[in-house]
């Protein structure tokens, strides 16, 4: 059984899964997968490149062609490995195809000792954790010496700032909408301040992470106005071709999907623009050991867990309305 998207949107699929005719394969028995929003983008069509679905997932490897993957082998999954194809992660079981070493990259091992709850977090940890690494390559600065906003009080700005406290940073997180934040105060998920983004300080912080679903012009506008001048203003969240704000020189799609970082001025104050874009395989490893190792209290924003069956429907009522915390799928 599985969830895919048609042209209709979301349907549940009850044939098995079929391994790819030709090549080395893996079969996957999910064990756990989380809903990101990237998924939800996917079901409304605002979503560009190429599809993801179904990626957060913690899985046993049942059936294998692959030495370094054996029978019983627990993995997640890297969506971004090239040369992989794959059913959707919503599923029952899941085949992943495409030559030996991309399908070791694309199936990290996670351990057995740590429970799935918390493994699910492991990609979306992964990918601020590589967001945190651009930023510090892209200045030239450890973590422990910068002063940071993070603009979003979603998973990806929760798990950022989390990180970026756990390494040393200064952090303060901005968010638009009262609910997240005092979703947040409630569930206290973070030790740092959560507040209002109007209310974040001018020229107070040497970089700014966006983490907002999408980078929209008025929530970059804020983040340019909090750096300091020379500052850094990294894009995480999604943008698109042809998206721009006004009075900035700066091409924001290629940007983020390029990694880049370009020197510009907003309103006469000097800046850097740069993106993060997907992972590289140290990430992994990297957050598993976060997972582990720091005191992160993800399984706190968990506020919805729905089996296979019932997540057609919910991914139809999560995607044209505003939900709170981290939804969980029981396969």
């Amino acid at each position: 059984m599985r969830v895919e998207l048609g042209p209709a949107g979301p349907v549940l699929s009850h044939e098995p899964a079929r391994r790819p005719p030709d090549g080395p394969a893996v079969l996957v028995r999910i064990e756990l997968a989380g809903l990101c929003r990237s998924d939800l983008k996917e079901v409304t069509g605002a979503r560009h490149g190429v599809s993801q679905f179904g990626h957060e997932i913690v899985g046993v490897v049942t059936e294998s062609d692959v030495p370094g993957l054996p029978p019983g082998r627990r993995v997640g999954l890297d969506p971004n490995v090239p040369a992989v194809r794959r059913g959707s992660g919503f599923a029952t079981e899941m085949w992943v195809a495409g030559p030996v070493e991309r399908l070791v990259a694309a199936l990290p091992v996670l351990p057995d000792g740590l429970s799935a709850r918390r493994l699910v977090f492991a990609e979306p940890v992964a990918c601020v954790r590589h967001c945190l690494s651009v930023l510090t390559m892209d200045l030239g600065r450890p973590l422990r010496d910068l002063r940071l906003a993070v603009l979003g009080a979603g998973t990806a700005g929760v798990l950022a700032a989390g990180l970026a406290h756990a390494g040393g940073a200064s952090v303060v997180v901005g968010n638009r909408g009262g609910d997240r934040t005092e979703f947040l105060r409630e569930r206290r998920v973070l030790e740092v301040p959560v507040g209002p983004l109007s209310e974040l300080a001018s020229d107070g912080v040497d970089a700014a992470v966006i983490t907002t679903s999408f980078v929209r012009p008025e929530v970059l506008a804020e983040a340019l106005r909090v750096v300091v001048p020379g500052g850094l203003v990294l894009l995480y969240g999604g943008t698109k071709p042809g998206d721009a704000l006004a009075g900035l020189d700066c091409d924001l799609d290629t940007v983020r999907r390029t990694e880049s970082a370009v020197s510009t001025r907003w309103c006469g104050k000097p800046v850097v623009v740069a993106g993060s874009y997907g992972t590289v395989p140290a990430d992994f490893g990297a957050a598993v050991e976060a997972l582990a190792g720091i005191a992160l209290p993800v399984e706190r924003m968990i506020t919805c867990e729905v089996p296979l069956a019932e997540l057609p429907g919910v991914l139809r009522e999560q995607a044209s309305g505003r939900f709170l915390g981290k939804t969980l799928v029981l396969p």
